[in-house]
């Protein structure tokens, strides 16, 4: 698409000082001539200019908890160091914020210091099929499993820490919908998220890593455009319910080494294809309970 004048492209970027995160406004120029700019370039633009502000506050501990982990890619890992999960009790209330390298820690979990919010994401498109990803390999839990739409956790900044009728998460999802899968902001308004509900679940991952987490469950029906990020997504698809029930069979089979997320798998196995019938009556709204937590 042809631009006529130069525009800016502005991103957030979490601002790590003491306290809550606040937002910070970086604007990327583009000449008239250049078009969008281009996903990978906004990417690489945010992770260099996010990963000198968290070297900073990694300090030396910081730094001495990333040399321990080698192997981890450097987008997951200026992830983990970045982003601040926001820490509740079991009945959701805010109680703190902590890295998400520490959340994700078993240890951590097992001592009962890492309890943090979260969502997941099902986007379904006009034909009444749900939106699949696989976790990329660099993933640091669960890589290269099958999930739904997007996974993710609000993080401890102003505009997702709003409880009222669920925005701070609303607003999550929206941001992370565009990280992961390059969707649009106007393509998702806020508002059309529904939050059917909350599950509190923990999950091991392997031997160091792990969730534990207050899961708002999100959904929309909205057809979109696609554009996957690869530090984050490996694959993606479209199924019906018959292609997820087979999608399902082969991982209980071991089929190909299929494998599903265990948040997924605990929506699909209590809730999902009840809530599949509202997406197909357009009676979505009918079937939310946010006043429940499910302990599973």
């Amino acid at each position: 698409m042809a631009a006529s004048a130069a525009r800016s492209l502005v991103l957030f970027s979490a601002s790590l000082g003491l306290g809550r995160a606040s937002s910070r406004l970086v604007s990327v120029s583009r000449s008239p001539s250049s078009g969008l700019l281009p996903r990978q370039q906004v990417l690489a633009f945010r992770g260099r200019s996010s990963f000198a502000a968290t070297a900073v506050v990694m300090g030396k501990a910081g730094t001495a908890e990333a040399e321990a982990d080698p192997g981890m890619d450097a987008v997951q890992r200026r992830l983990m160091f970045e982003d601040e999960c926001i820490l509740v009790d079991e009945q959701d209330n805010v109680i703190g914020h902590e890295s998400k390298y520490n959340c994700h820690l078993m240890e951590k979990i097992e001592s009962g210091n890492a309890l943090h919010r979260a969502f997941s994401v099902f986007l379904f498109n006009s034909k009444y099929e749900l939106l699949l990803q696989q976790r990329s390999t660099t993933k640091v839990t669960f890589p290269l499993v099958w999930t739904n739409t997007c996974c993710s956790h609000p993080l401890y900044r102003d505009t997702e820490l709003i409880e009222d009728k669920c925005l701070g998460v609303r607003n999550a999802a929206q941001r992370k919908l565009f990280d992961e899968l390059g969707i649009q902001a106007e393509d998702l308004p806020v508002e059309q998220f529904i939050p059917l509900g909350r599950m509190l679940y923990k999950a091991p991952s392997d031997g160091k890593w792990g969730e534990h987490e207050l899961d708002y469950l999100l959904f929309m029906v909205r057809d979109v455009k696609l554009n996957p990020n690869p530090d984050e997504v490996s694959d993606v698809k479209y199924v019906n319910r018959d292609e997820l029930k087979q999608l399902i069979k082969k991982a209980d089979d071991g089929e190909g080494g299929i494998k599903l997320s265990p948040w997924f798998r605990l929506v699909v196995d209590n809730f999902l294809m009840g809530w599949w019938d509202h997406v197909e009556q357009g009676t979505l709204k009918e079937a939310v309970d946010m006043k429940t937590i499910h302990k599973l």
